[in-house]
């Protein structure tokens, strides 16, 4: 069986990638964005199967279809329950909630083999199938590693995301965890009435903001529970994080 996955959270392409090894499949491509899927079909032979995350970084996945019309069938992988039925109506073999349950995932790969029929795409149902309600749909949780397991934060119980050294995190009541998404990246899954990016290297929820002091160069520092980094707002940001503030 030739399968490729595409899905823009690294921890949980790789998660998805060992459940596959560990049934004796082996993934001929990751892939993390709707860009590098494009490229990909337009330099490769199509797979028999697809894992596919509905919302990616850079887009909704039916923007690669819109440039490139494989024949393979799908198993879409997403956070979203409520989107269930409506995959169901589109020609797809199954549907995986995140994080995703190996003996689900076992018996999604089975009714692939066992399918007979030839795979028909309807281009126009599957921008329908995708599109409705996620243009304002927002990044509910997050699959993180906490030492040799994953686990899922939600996130209305993270504090605010950090970035240092070329690396990314998290932060809740209890302790941060690295993740494999950039702060531009979060910008545009996180929903503005929640999130403020204070700087280069900070989004901060409100809700746990407890304490904001003036700083020089009309600046402001923030203080949020259990987090020891030094969050300053920008001078280019001050303004519109006292707008956003009051909004």
């Amino acid at each position: 069986m030739n399968c490729i996955i595409i899905e823009d959270e690294k921890p949980a392409a790789r998660y998805l990638e060992r459940l596959l090894q560990k049934q004796g499949e082996e993934p001929v491509a990751v892939l993390n964005s709707v860009r590098e899927s494009v490229a990909w079909f337009e330099s490769h032979p199509e797979p028999d199967l697809i894992f596919l995350d509905i919302q990616l970084g850079d887009g909704i996945s039916f923007e690669i279809f819109e440039k490139v019309q494989p024949k393979s069938a799908i198993i879409f992988t997403t956070a979203f329950d409520e989107y269930a039925v409506k995959a169901f109506k589109f020609n797809s073999i199954d549907y995986l909630l995140k994080p995703i349950n190996e003996n689900e995932l076992k018996n999604a790969i089975r009714k692939f083999k066992e399918q007979n029929s030839n795979i028909s795409w309807d281009l126009l149902k599957l921008k329908e199938l995708l599109s409705q309600n996620f243009e304002n749909k927002f990044r509910e949780r997050f699959l993180v590693r906490a030492g040799s397991s994953l686990k899922t934060v939600e996130t209305d119980q993270i504090s605010c995301f950090y970035s240092k050294d070329k690396f990314s995190f998290l932060f809740t009541e209890n302790r941060e965890y690295p993740i494999d998404v950039s702060l531009s990246e979060l910008e545009n899954q996180l929903n503005p009435k929640d999130f403020f990016r204070i700087s280069r290297n900070a989004i901060v929820n409100l809700k746990f903001i407890e304490k904001i002091k003036t700083h020089s160069g009309s600046r402001f520092i923030i203080e949020i529970k259990n987090v020891s980094e030094e969050l300053i707002v920008s001078r280019e940001r001050a303004s519109d994080f006292k707008n956003w503030l009051e909004s």
